[in-house]
């Protein structure tokens, strides 16, 4: 009995010290979603505008051509996928690779993965790497996306690939995050006309771009890039650092209910210990 309640108290002290690194886990999370939700929605204005400016292009010229806005002959498809660098965030990662493997059926690929759990899922499955440097998401900044971005455009141009699509965790909430792919070359609907005011257009058509509207088009469209792979790795992070704190959170409650029921059965098989030697002792008694 003594040996049994001795295992139980190592259990508990077992118990106790993961749920103290669950318990801090949690809180860094909470910590570090604040700034990469802020980070988000810090630079999502500036390439709203950014889209804007290319539509103001793409619209306002009646012989526009740019190969980024042309429907691709070629079938092959590019994915950037953006996981995360570590587990322990519930179903983040295989979510995302689910939802990568659905989009991705029966077409030619290569990927761009972001991320060490993407690296290792795309070397694991021999997929076509373009690049494997950007393996810590943690790490990447706005000039890492500018980097991808131009490596992108500049295979695109060359025919590797004829589509581009960013597969990545989109932040809904702190208790929802959805995987998405999103189609992100060629923009084949930037030129579209949409019920648009026809004094704003009168304005649009006003506007003179130096040296001229196709190649100011064309050396936008890597930044705008740029922008939308930097925006999905801020909401990857995000939605990667609430998940962890929902699994942690979870976690710590699971353990904190385990220490409840070790305790109670620690002082169950004590106080039976302390009723025997009772027994005992009063048995030993009225013998003499």
């Amino acid at each position: 009995m003594a040996a049994n309640m001795k295992a139980v108290k190592l259990r508990i002290k077992s118990v106790e010290s993961t749920m103290q690194i669950t318990k801090a886990m949690e809180l860094v999370a909470s910590s570090k979603l604040r700034k990469a939700k802020e980070r988000a929605d810090t630079c999502r204005p500036y390439f709203q505008e950014l889209y804007r400016t290319l539509q103001d292009i793409a619209k306002g010229n009646t012989e526009f051509y740019s190969i980024y806005a042309k429907e691709a002959k070629n079938e092959k498809c590019c994915y950037v996928l953006v996981a995360g660098d570590r587990g322990l965030a519930g179903g983040y990662n295989a979510n995302l690779f689910r939802c990568f493997e659905a989009d991705a059926k029966g077409k030619e690929i290569c990927v761009v993965p972001v991320g060490k759990k993407a690296v290792e899922y795309a070397k694991s499955r021999k997929l076509e790497i373009l690049t494997d440097s950007f393996a810590e998401i943690a790490n990447l900044s706005v000039a890492d996306s500018f980097e991808i971005a131009r490596a992108l455009c500049r295979e695109f141009r060359k025919g590797t690939f004829g589509h581009v699509e960013l597969c990545y965790t989109k932040f809904v909430s702190m208790l929802s995050q959805m995987p998405v792919s999103v189609p992100i070359l060629p923009l084949i609907d930037i030129a579209k006309e949409d019920g648009e005011d026809p004094e704003a257009k009168k304005i649009r058509n006003l506007i003179l771009y130096e040296p001229n509207g196709v190649e100011v088009f064309e050396a936008i469209v890597p930044e705008y890039l740029g922008g939308l792979i930097y925006g999905g790795i801020c909401e990857s992070v995000a939605s990667e650092l609430a998940a962890r704190r929902t699994a942690m959170e979870a976690a710590t409650g699971n353990a904190e209910e385990m220490i409840e029921q070790l305790n109670l059965y620690y002082n169950r098989a004590r106080q039976a210990s302390i009723t025997q030697e009772i027994t005992e002792i009063v048995g030993g008694a009225e013998g003499v």
